[in-house]
């Protein structure tokens, strides 16, 4: 039996932007199983966004959409109607600015209850009961006085929680969790997050993380993607990506964080920019930055093929593993 919760074969997909179409995902091949949480990291403009929005079928009418994307056995841009009203109740996004996403003049119960009185066909006395029991999952106290609130009476930490278990009030298949703890403090985001998990893991539910945290996504998602310039670069268990990149990009990340055992005067970066799907060139779109990068490496499109624990787009990761020099830039920086 298949248990692939999500599966994208060759996505590409297209933005108008000043009057033309420009790739903002070129070719993703990827698979989430049931159950599993899986953890989206790369730099901003890289793609993540995008392709959970493609997953919750949440993209602008004027995107061009080509490849395979399947969710639950559905192939989700042929869905009308009624099983694109069920293809989103299964299927719950969890952005990362509750504010822009929770109608500031309505109270907290009515957007809470909505998609349950609408879609599910719950009584009033039951939504608002387990609206109610929503958030005392989530750890929000007083939750009766709660739902008589308005948006901007709530903290952002309360209120992201409120987002959360209205989706989860759905009993969803599938959470994307678009950087759900990015605008909150420290302290709140390791509370929220850690409460997220633990839900996700009782209900059995399947998760794409998007967050630009590495250890986050090493601490919660059993494998993690790396994304660059449109495209999945890596694919790997989260804890052996964490120490052992096969990618150069991806040990260049790893690189970039603050280590806890020492102090630096200054973090290594990534030499250049980072480059947008629609300036990648033909071959490895991060050859530019990339000091291992060889003339083979612009020649031609780099596939995503498998490697031990996963799967890399570097026609030197072998190579590179072996006489463990990403390691170094792992440990030194590029």
């Amino acid at each position: 039996m298949d248990d692939a919760i999500v599966e994208l074969s060759g996505l590409r997909v297209s933005l108008p932007v000043a009057g033309e179409h420009r790739e903002v995902l070129r070719g993703i091949d990827l698979r989430l199983e049931a159950g599993e949480s899986l953890g989206l990291v790369g730099e901003s403009g890289s793609g993540k966004s995008m392709t959970a929005r493609t997953v919750g079928r949440l993209l602008p009418r004027n995107a061009r959409v080509e490849g395979s994307v399947r969710v639950l056995g559905r192939d989700v841009w042929s869905l009308r109607g009624g099983a694109l009203r069920a293809h989103r109740a299964d299927v719950a996004m969890v952005f990362q600015n509750p504010r822009a996403h929770i109608n500031p003049v309505r109270t907290i119960g009515d957007f809470m209850t909505e998609a349950l009185r609408t879609v599910r066909r719950v009584d009033r006395r039951t939504s608002r009961r387990l609206a109610t029991e929503a958030l005392v999952d989530l750890a929000v106290t007083d939750p009766e006085r709660r739902l008589g609130q308005y948006p901007h009476e709530l903290s952002g930490g309360l209120l992201q929680r409120v987002l959360i278990a209205a989706m989860l009030l759905m009993e969803p298949k599938l959470l994307l969790a678009d950087e759900p703890s990015t605008a909150l403090d420290v302290t709140t985001q390791a509370d929220l997050i850690a409460l997220l998990d633990a839900l996700r893991r009782r209900r059995g539910m399947s998760m794409l993380f998007i967050t630009h945290d590495l250890d986050l996504a090493a601490a919660i998602c059993d494998r993690t993607a790396v994304m660059y310039a449109g495209q999945i670069v890596e694919v790997r268990g989260s804890s052996l990506l964490h120490h052992e990149a096969r990618h150069p990009y991806s040990a260049a990340l790893a690189a970039a964080r603050p280590p806890l055992e020492r102090t630096l005067d200054r973090l290594p970066a990534i030499p250049g920019r980072p480059l947008s799907a629609f300036e990648a060139p033909e071959g490895c779109a991060f050859a530019s930055r990339c000091r291992f990068a060889v003339d083979e490496c612009r020649s031609g499109p780099i596939p995503l093929e498998e490697t031990q624990g996963g799967t890399v787009r570097c026609i030197r990761a072998d190579e590179l593993h072996a006489a463990s020099a990403l390691r170094e830039v792992q440990q030194h920086g590029v």
